[in-house]
């Protein structure tokens, strides 16, 4: 068993900050990608930032110049820092990890998500 567990979401205001964090747990041998994906009511599930384990990193074009992603090989976590937040930034963030377990099958991997709102 794989778990992701995500922290960090919140209410902020418009052009605030918030820090996401997830952590990887369980019969792990090794990530591939680790991701960030949200989802707005009424919309589709979509990308928002990913890095490999080599450190590649994939951002939406929304959320370029804006958001960073970082994650710790060492530790299994993946962060995500928002910054110049927008109320279309409004959704619930998802973490995912390509995931290799001890096993070795290959998992994709979701967390619980965690809801970011921010107010105009």
């Amino acid at each position: 068993q794989v778990q992701l567990v995500e922290s960090g979401g919140g209410l902020v205001q418009a052009g605030g900050s918030l820090r996401l964090s997830c952590v990887a747990s369980g019969s792990i041998f090794s990530i591939n990608a680790m991701g960030w994906y949200r989802q707005a009511p009424g919309k589709q599930r979509e990308l928002v930032a990913a890095v490999t384990s080599g450190g590649s990193t994939n951002y939406a074009d929304s959320v370029k110049g804006r958001f960073t992603i970082s994650r710790d090989n060492v530790k299994n976590t993946v962060n995500l820092q928002m910054n110049s937040l927008k109320p279309e930034d409004t959704a619930v963030y998802y973490c995912n990890a390509e995931v290799r377990t001890s096993t070795l099958r290959y998992l994709e991997v979701w967390g619980q998500g965690t809801l970011v709102t921010v107010s105009s």
